[in-house]
């Protein structure tokens, strides 16, 4: 079946007990057995829960996975994905990576022994000479948060694998309607599911997807014992936001397209970062990696005062953060999302202004930049 209509049925059979169409919302901590040991798959609810399953299987088969694992947040997630890694063992980490990220390796993890290096997007090109024998773990956003920098993840598997390392690739910006890291060799896929999975602002959410038997079965002993499960209404959502990814992502896609141009003609904007822009230096691997570039731009300003000032003045554009929602939303990530990583050497760009472009009507999200535009030129002149 092709994505939107896995997105729709895969894992969501009508309920067996009265025929509802949508997957009901299994509202209940435990389950009732038959006897001791005898049960219908479900026992506990932090175990297993109907809903969660229902998501757990949509969501993997959108990603080509074989299993799929759901988790209370993305952070909850990416929590989990540190205990396949031991004290001592080091990964490598694309620099410019989410600040909640980094706030967990250099501040949870680091003084526990972990040893974590951030390495520039740019050397991803070079991959094989930053890694050794000692490595564990590769950890891929492509793109990147804020500064949508693109990996070229087969490439990056490759070198990985040839020092025992998995691959962890974050799809949070291109979801699996856009790109596949399992196919181009990722051992593992993460989503914060708070984003354009839900798709609506409403939940917090994180999943994981594998195709290896060997992980997968940490993963649900990782999940059940450290209990960074979703709830089944939250699991409810993420599934309502699913069936509708495909139609949403292609006008995300699109809005930004127009408005990734047009940034580009405005002088108080000093560089767009957007992948789909033939000026993006991750273009080529963009293009041939993934099917679309997404709903996610950054760009500069000129001083840090314009770009402050700038997400300040926009209506339509939400002063927030997070992303990928229907709903256009705009930020300041040095202040932000990424106030954490202010003390390191890839601190997001004081500069820099992020946009998470919503479904909106193009014209009135142009028209809303371009009222906060002008009195930022005006000021610089």
């Amino acid at each position: 079946m092709d994505f939107e209509t896995r997105a729709i049925h895969e894992g969501q059979e009508p309920d067996p007990a009265t025929g509802a169409i949508i997957t009901p919302i299994y509202q209940t901590s435990t389950f009732v057995q038959d006897a001791v040991g005898e049960h219908k798959g479900y026992d506990y609810a932090r175990v297993a829960n109907p809903t969660r399953t229902a998501l757990q299987t949509a969501l993997a088969s959108l990603e080509n996975a074989e299993h799929g694992v759901a988790f209370s947040s993305g952070l909850g997630a990416t929590t989990t994905l540190m205990h396949l890694v031991n004290p001592g063992e080091r990964v490598v980490l694309i620099a410019d990576v989410y600040g909640g990220v980094y706030r967990m390796t250099s501040q949870v993890y680091e003084p526990k022994g972990y040893l974590f290096d951030y390495l520039p997007a740019a050397a991803f090109a070079n991959l094989a000479e930053h890694l050794d024998g000692n490595t564990r773990m590769v950890w891929i956003e492509s793109p990147s948060n804020p500064m949508l920098n693109v990996v070229d993840i087969r490439a990056a598997a490759e070198a990985a694998h040839a020092v025992g390392a998995l691959v962890v690739v974050d799809n949070t910006f291109a979801t699996p309607y856009l790109q596949n890291p399992l196919d181009l060799g990722a051992d593992i896929v993460l989503h914060s599911t708070t984003k354009y999975l839900g798709g609506h602002s409403d939940v917090v959410g994180g999943f994981v997807a594998t195709n290896d038997p060997t992980i997968a079965e940490r993963l649900f002993f990782l999940q059940k014992s450290l209990g960074a499960v979703p709830g089944p209404f939250d699991c409810w959502l993420v599934l309502r936001g699913l069936k509708t990814l495909a139609v949403r992502m292609r006008q995300h896609c699109e809005n930004a397209r127009t408005i990734a141009g047009w940034l580009e003609e405005q002088p108080i904007v000093t560089e767009v970062l957007y992948p789909g822009l033939e000026s993006h230096p991750g273009h080529a691997i963009a293009k041939r990696q993934m099917r679309d570039f997404g709903g996610m731009i950054s760009f500069l300003t000129e001083t840090e005062d314009e770009a402050v000032a700038l997400v300040a003045r926009t209506k339509l554009f939400q002063l927030a953060e997070s992303l990928g929602g229907v709903e256009s939303l705009i930020e300041h990530p040095a202040r932000m999302t990424h106030a954490s990583t202010a003390d390191a050497p890839f601190a997001a760009p004081r500069n820099l202004v992020r946009l998470s472009v919503g479904i909106e009507s193009v014209d009135d999200l142009l028209a809303d930049l371009a009222s906060a535009l002008v009195p930022a030129a005006a000021h610089a002149k």
